[in-house]
């Protein structure tokens, strides 16, 4: 059973930093690529950043680029997301994914599985 643990959410202040860490069980997915996405509140989930399955090619929500880095570590079986110059509207549930190819983008049908999310709350 294919499982996607995030962790690494808290409370932080604006100008803060936050590392989240998804860990993969289950299955591998080193040929896949998985990106993160997140929710707010009253709001439809979007799409944040994703990863390559080799690690070497990323691409960004333009809201976060610049301060929001995806990374992952394949034979941890793990993704993570550092995320420095934290805003308040950056507060959301964040939500780790598995691609359907070694390749993905933006859209949140290119991803097959989904972890539960870890919550990131930025205040002012």
């Amino acid at each position: 059973q294919v499982q996607l643990a995030e962790s690494g959410g808290g409370l932080v202040q604006a100008g803060g930093s936050l590392r989240l860490s998804c860990a993969a069980s289950g299955r591998t997915f080193s040929s896949r690529a998985m990106g993160w996405f997140r929710q707010a509140p009253g709001k439809e989930r979007e799409f944040v950043a994703t990863i390559d399955w080799s690690g070497g090619h990323t691409y960004y929500a333009d809201s976060v680029k610049g301060r929001f880095t995806i990374s992952r570590d394949n034979a941890k079986n793990t993704l993570y997301l550092q995320m420095i110059s934290l805003k308040p509207e950056d507060t959301a549930v964040y939500y780790c994914a598995v691609s359907r190819g070694v390749y993905s983008g933006s859209a949140y049908t290119d991803y097959e599985y989904w972890g539960q999310g870890t919550q990131v709350t930025v205040s002012s």
